[in-house]
């Protein structure tokens, strides 16, 4: 690998997980609190799932994103799959502070359902530049859908009104 080449991913890794990082910060102080205290669905994890899963998610992210920058051509395909890539990144990075530090269930909801259109776009997008890059996404897409229902069952279980 060249020195470019790790650079990029270097970049890469910071990008993703400095959004995870963002999250985090966003997400901690209610963990304990406002969170503790809302009705979750049975299939919830326990807190602790949640760093451990999306540090390693957001990792896989950042590789995919550096494949597509530094190992597909450039083409006007790979500038769609990036533009996916990073509409579901900013998604990804609205729907924490939404979430645990606006209470807005409801509208996280409507974040995270977007989110999972986005990843779904961006997989399709990058598989025709690159399919690894494509491939490292699918855990992400996975754990998404299952985080949506954790989120639906919230709003289902929890009257704000």
């Amino acid at each position: 690998m060249t020195l470019k080449s790790t650079g990029r991913l270097v970049l890469c890794l910071i990008l993703c997980l400095g959004v995870g990082i963002l999250q985090s910060i966003a997400t901690r102080p209610e963990i304990p609190t406002w969170y503790a205290e809302l009705a979750k669905p049975s299939w919830t994890p326990p807190p602790i799932a949640f760093p451990v899963v999306w540090t390693v998610l957001y990792i896989l992210m950042a590789v995919s994103l550096w494949r597509l920058w530094d190992r597909a051509p450039p083409s006007r395909a790979r500038l769609i799959a990036m533009g996916w890539f990073f509409l579901q990144l900013a998604l990804n990075a609205a729907w924490s502070p939404v979430f645990f530090g606006w209470h807005g269930i409801q509208t996280a909801l409507a974040i995270i359902v977007a989110l999972l259109i986005a990843i779904a776009m961006t997989i399709l997008s990058s598989s025709r530049v690159d399919h690894p890059s494509a491939w490292l996404l699918v855990p992400y897409l996975i754990w998404v859908g299952y985080a949506t229902t954790i989120n639906a069952g919230v709003v289902a279980m929890n009257d704000f009104s």
